[in-house]
Formats: structure tokens, C-alpha cells, sequence
């Protein structure tokens, strides 16, 4: 490897080509790194004491190192590529500003283009100093030439350039500043030699002066960076690109990252943290039957699961209803259960699942995620549930074992059957509901072929908010009125649909019925009986919300199985009678001075959740969940409490926890506590409590 200093004007004068390789990015400098560039040129054109400004590095690989007198041997460029380019839009909008004149010597429109963006004696690619990929490539070389852009053109080169051409404009025709602005550009000119350094390493260790790299950047760098050419385009052309299009331009950069946590969270059963998916990515890569099948058989399995996330994630799936089912996912923001989705869709490509069957199996995904969301069930623990499905389906009777999934859950994971939905969908504050709209619609336009587009109208509640009501809403709502404005004022009984908002306003109950385009004339189904009502009261109300509720059960399904069916589902657990109870633990006799303590913390820890349960063993008493998640070891001055738990993970005020990683000790766990005060019995719980919800929720927050 050779670093020098150089100025970026002499470099790209220098240089016989730049070509970005095909495992580069795409260009994606938004205007914030376009502004920041601009300002610093600006700033050292403007400034004579500052003698040069420093841009970064420009990392690239001869093709043949051996061979220098070969003048127009590319230089592929694994770093630098977003400076590069951005400098070539903001060069190119200078020389059309120019034209014929030299603000500053070597600035004219030909001298600018001859220099830094042409070679002026070569035809076709050759022409061009910098060759970007694919759609980047047209789109640049089109302004070069200063030809209409194609197309589908690359939406940053294209955007940029205008930004650039603005700016410009806005100089006044002062353009020295800027000249001399670029003349001071410094990079540090980094050459590689193939066979020797190692460019995927450089690549990784090299932090950009301008947008961060995204994970997705890297693990395309991985998988093309160390093939040989002819191999990394067919690779490129055969599933990235195809890729690359099916998610967009746009999309592509901001939704790679979220798909391949979702691919390797499907794959491994493990939800890679979000700064850590080119990691997970890796370590995947390199397992013994991933690595034996070969890079391009793991390239074509994220190809075809990138195919499957598109459709579901960004609306292109061609499928009416499955279309409309993922639509309603999106829109309720269950980000979290698209590994499983992406194994269901596999399935169904596969033929293993019917088209209807993955229809209704979404919508129990949907049903479970709105009603756990409605009865107000912390959400911590769908992305275990989501991420470890697939090892309970039976892919013989794929959609009963969905169902069955779903409804087998514990009470912390549970499935809100209808009478707890039903119930709760009455009294909830519906209003200040996070996906408003969402069950608005749905309601609306559940099992109709003429949707009703929601957004068209707004939300009405029909006793006004106001909460200074008029006398006449006072007495239709009677002596206890302000006990039902404050309780049933956001419910779902009092809240509809309209597109009359405005005219409506405070009136009372029978002029919103009868005035023009009123409850009575009002085609919408969640208006329909208010037409043929006398007064609204809180008996109106309930009625409503108890009618309503009824539908909603319909509409966010349950599919209930017999009981026989779900016990052939139920997991067939050996029953082991435990030989030892508490009387096998001399310092929790009757009368001892831990054995109250004990007590007091037993009770604590089973009134956790209905979940837990208690296993006495030989040397401790175990507390579980899906396994243990504290354990206790009674002494003689204390109860020694072993949570199971990374001790880093622990928020712990006092420090009373003790770090025994790596320690041989009786329990399970990294984190060791001592209870002998029953003063400190609450702040313990808190404590216990940080394993038990690490447990329920994997560590992790899917919201």
C-alpha cells in the first residue's frame, strides 16, 4: 500500500480513470454532505490564510500494478467514490456557468472539463474520467456530455447537480471563491496492489469524511469484493442488481439494513442488533453448511427472501389479497413479525401454503398483534415470539399449527381471546390510540368490495370534546354527565367517521342526525343506526361500543380450535416429579430467620406473572419463565439470589450485585445478589424483575 498527499484537482487530472467496481454503493450524498462540502470549499476560497483543506482519502486498486506505462488502466476505487462523484456534479455545474470565460486561472468551461472530467483523446467509456454503476453511471455521463437525463435517471445525481447549479446561480456570478476553493482541495492518495493488500480489511477500518456507510454497503462489499472480476459481475448482474431494482432507489438505502436484520433474525433465531447486522452477516455466512453450499447460493437465498420482503414491506405484491392484508401490517407497523412472514411466503412460493391460507395466517399476525395492543399487553416479548415461531409449525398442517401457535402462547405472550378483545375495545381511550386511522378503516371497510377511503374523512366524536358542554348535552346526558364526558368521551361507542367535522362542531345530538348530510343521510357502516336514535346517553353509548366490539372480533379473527386439537399441539412435556421440597433446606425450616424472608420473597417472585413457576432442586430453588431466571441459594445469613443475566445488562443504583462471570457457583446466571434485610426485599425485586423481562423480551424492544 503507497499514501501520499496530493491536491484532488492535481489527482483527477492525474488519474487516467476512476471506475467504481460493482459491489460500491450506489451514489446516495443527500443535500446535508452536499452543503457541508460547499461550505468548506467556500470558506477556504474565501479565506487566504487557510492554504489547503483536507477531504478525506481516495482509496483505490491498479488493475495491474506491474504495468504502469499502460496510460489508461482504470483505477477501481473501493473508497472515496461519494467525494469523487460530488465533486464531479459541482465541477460540471461550475464549467456550464463559466462557459468561455477564466474566472480563475485553469477555470474555464474547456480547461475544467479537459482537466478533471474528460480525456479528450479516447472515445466511448474511456472519454470519462469517472464511471460510476448502473443507473449512477447514465445519469452522470448524460450531464457530462450536457444531454437531457434518461429515464428513470439516478435520483441524488440528478438532484445534486441541480442543488449545485442553484448554489452557483445565488454566487452572482462571483465565482472565484469557489475556484479557489477547489485548487486548495487535499486527499491522501492511498494505491493498493492486488495479491498483496487486503481491500476488504481497508475498507472496513477507513472511516468517510461524508456519509456513513451503511450495513448493507458492507456485507455487498463482502460478498463481491473478493471475487475476481468476471465472477463479481455475474454475481452483481445475476441477484444484486435484480435486488438493488427490486427495492429502488431509494428504498434499497433505507430498507436493506431493516430486510437483512429480519433475513438473519429468520435464519438464525437471533435478532442481530442494528449496528451489528454486517457482523451477524458474517458469522452467518461462515457456518460450516452455509460456507460448503458456496457464496453464490447464499447470495440467491437473500435474493429471493429480498424478493418475498419487497412485496410484503413496499407494497409490491401483485396478489389482491394478499396485497390488501400487508397493506393493513404496514400501516399497523408489525415490523416485528417479518421473519416469520418471510418463512410463510417462502412456504407459499414453494406451493407448501395455499394463497388463502397465508391470507388468513397475516391476518392472525395482525389480529395478534392489534389486540395485545388494545388490551395493553407489553409488546417486549414478540420478538422472541416472532423470531422462534417457525420451530413450532407443522408444515403437514401448516395453517391449524399457526392457529394453534398463537393460542398454545403463555399468559405474558398470550393471544387476547374475544371476551378480554371485546371488553377492551369498549373501554379503551380509542381516540389517543397510536393506529387511529388503521382500525377506523378497517372497521369500516371489513368484508366490502367499495372501500371507503378513511383518510378522506376525520374523526367525530359525537358527545363533543368541548368540555364545557352546552345546557342541552348537559340534560340529554343527565345528573352525571361529567362522570360520562370524562369516560366515555374517547371510547369506541362515541367515536365515528365523518366528513362534516366542521359543521358539526359543538351541536346537539338531533341536529348532527337530521342536518344536511347528517348522521341520517350518512352512507358510512359505522354511522348506521345513529339515524334512527332519539338521544345519545350513556346507555347509547355502551350499546354501540358493545355492537361495535362484536365486530371487531370479526374483523381482527381469532379462529378458536377444539381442545382436543390443541392438545395434540401442546408441547409433550415429561412430567418429573421433584424428589426435594422445602423441607430439604435446612436454613428455611419453620422458625428459622430466612425462612420468612423466603416467604415474603416467594410470594414477590410468583406474583410476577402467572408464568412463573417454582422448582425446588437439590441446591437451589429455581424461579421460571421459559427457563430459569433467578435462582435461590439459602445460607445461613442470607439468601444468595443468581440472576440470570449479562451483569453489564444490569441497572443497578445501589451496586449491591455482585459480577461472578466465569465463577463457579450453584444457580444459573452471571449476576450474583444477597438478601438478608427485608428492607431491601422491593429494591431486589427490581432487580429479579430486569431478568424476568430481559427473558420475556429477548433483551430487545420490537416497537
Amino acid at each position: 500500500m503507497q499514501a501520499t498527499q496530493t491536491s484532488l484537482l492535481e489527482f483527477l487530472h492525474a488519474a487516467p480513470q476512476l471506475t467504481i467496481p460493482i459491489y460500491q454503493r450506489t451514489y446516495s450524498w443527500t443535500e446535508r454532505e452536499c452543503r457541508q462540502l460547499w461550505g468548506d470549499i467556500l470558506r477556504a476560497g474565501l479565506d487566504d490564510e487557510i492554504s489547503a483543506h483536507f477531504v478525506g482519502s481516495v482509496v483505490y486498486i491498479k488493475e495491474d500494478p506491474y504495468q504502469v506505462a499502460k496510460k489508461h488502466e482504470p483505477l477501481l476505487v473501493i473508497d472515496g467514490q461519494q467525494r469523487l462523484t460530488t465533486l464531479a456534479l459541482l465541477l460540471e455545474a461550475l464549467a456550464r456557468s463559466v462557459g468561455e470565460e477564466e474566472p480563475v486561472d485553469g477555470f474555464s468551461a474547456k480547461k475544467i472539463r479537459a482537466y478533471y472530467l474528460r480525456n479528450e483523446l479516447e472515445a466511448g467509456d474511456r472519454y470519462f474520467k469517472l464511471i460510476l454503476t448502473q443507473t449512477d453511471k447514465v445519469s452522470l455521463i448524460a450531464l457530462m456530455r450536457q444531454k437531457p437525463l434518461p429515464d428513470g435517471a439516478s435520483v441524488r445525481v440528478e438532484q445534486n447537480f441541480a442543488l449545485f447549479e442553484e448554489w452557483i446561480k445565488k454566487l452572482g456570478g462571483d465565482v472565484t471563491p469557489l475556484c479557489l476553493g477547489l485548487s486548495k482541495l487535499l486527499v491522501v492518495d492511498v494505491s493498493l496492489e492486488r495479491g498483496k493488500d487486503n481491500p476488504q480489511l481497508i475498507f472496513e477500518s477507513m472511516n468517510s469524511t461524508g456519509k456513513e456507510l451503511s450495513q448493507a454497503d458492507l456485507i455487498r462489499n463482502f460478498v463481491l469484493m473478493g471475487l475476481e472480476r468476471v465472477e463479481q459481475t455475474r454475481l452483481y448482474e445475476d441477484h444484486w442488481r435484480p435486488m438493488e431494482l427490486d427495492f429502488g432507489q431509494e428504498a434499497y438505502g433505507m430498507q436493506f439494513d431493516t430486510f437483512m436484520r429480519h433475513y438473519l433474525t429468520f435464519k438464525s433465531g437471533e435478532l442481530p442488533n442494528k449496528d451489528a447486522v454486517y457482523e451477524a452477516f458474517k458469522t452467518y455466512s461462515r457456518l460450516p453448511k452455509i460456507e460448503a453450499a458456496g457464496i453464490e447460493a447464499l447470495v440467491e437465498d437473500v435474493r429471493r427472501f429480498a424478493h418475498f420482503y419487497c412485496a410484503m414491506a413496499l407494497g409490491k405484491e401483485e396478489s389482491p389479497g394478499l396485497a390488501l392484508a400487508f397493506q393493513d401490517l404496514r400501516e399497523l407497523k408489525v415490523e416485528v413479525a417479518y421473519p416469520l412472514l418471510l418463512e410463510l411466503y417462502g412456504d407459499y412460493e414453494l406451493g407448501m401454503l395455499s394463497e388463502s391460507d397465508f391470507a388468513e395466517a397475516v391476518r392472525l399476525v395482525e389480529s395478534y398483534v392489534f389486540r395485545r395492543a388494545v388490551c395493553t399487553i407489553p409488546t417486549n416479548s414478540m420478538n422472541k415470539t416472532f423470531a422462534t415461531m417457525h420451530r413450532s409449525l407443522d408444515k403437514e398442517s401448516y395453517l391449524e399449527s399457526v392457529k394453534a401457535y398463537f393460542l398454545l402462547l403463555p399468559s405474558y405472550r398470550r393471544f387476547p381471546l374475544d371476551d378480554e378483545f371485546k371488553r377492551e375495545m369498549t373501554v379503551r381511550d380509542l381516540y389517543n390510540f397510536r393506529s387511529r386511522s388503521y382500525w377506523l378503516r378497517r372497521l369500516e371497510n371489513f368484508d366490502r368490495k367499495e372501500r371507503v377511503l378513511v383518510d378522506e374523512f376525520t374523526v367525530e366524536h359525537i358527545m363533543p370534546q368541548k368540555e364545557d358542554l352546552t345546557t342541552e348535552w348537559r340534560e340529554g346526558l343527565g345528573p352525571d354527565w361529567e362522570r360520562i364526558h370524562e369516560t366515555k368521551l374517547h371510547t369506541l361507542g362515541n367515536l365515528t367517521l365523518t366528513g362534516y367535522n366542521s359543521e358539526y362542531g359543538a351541536k346537539s345530538f338531533a341536529e348532527k342526525r337530521d342536518m344536511k348530510g347528517g348522521f341520517k343521510e350518512s352512507p358510512l357502516r359505522l354511522n348506521e343506526g345513529l339515524g334512527s336514535i332519539d338521544e345519545w346517553t350513556e346507555a347509547e353509548i355502551d350499546a354501540r361500543a358493545t355492537r361495535l366490539a362484536e365486530l371487531a372480533a370479526e374483523v381482527w379473527i381469532s379462529r378458536p380450535l377444539d381442545q382436543a386439537t390443541l392438545e395434540d399441539y401442546s408441547p409433550k412435556k415429561a412430567k418429573v416429579e421433584s424428589v426435594y421440597t422445602i423441607q430439604d433446606f435446612d436454613y428455611l425450616e419453620i422458625g428459622h430467620p430466612q425462612r420468612a424472608l423466603f416467604d415474603a420473597l416467594r410470594k414477590e417472585l410468583l406474583a410476577l406473572d402467572p408464568c412463573v413457576s417454582e422448582e425446588f432442586l437439590k441446591l437451589y430453588i429455581a424461579y421460571k419463565a421459559e427457563t430459569n431466571f433467578v435462582d435461590i441459594v439459602p445460607q445461613a445469613g442470607r439468601l444468595r439470589l443468581s440472576l440470570n443475566m449479562p451483569f453489564h445488562e444490569l441497572n443497578d443504583p445501589k451496586a449491591i450485585a455482585k459480577d461472578i462471570t466465569n465463577l463457579g457457583r450453584w444457580g444459573n446466571g452471571d449476576v450474583e445478589i444477597g438478601l438478608s434485610d427485608p428492607a431491601d426485599l422491593a429494591y431486589v425485586i427490581g432487580l429479579v424483575r430486569q431478568s424476568f423481562e430481559r427473558q420475556m423480551g429477548n433483551g430487545q424492544d420490537d416497537v
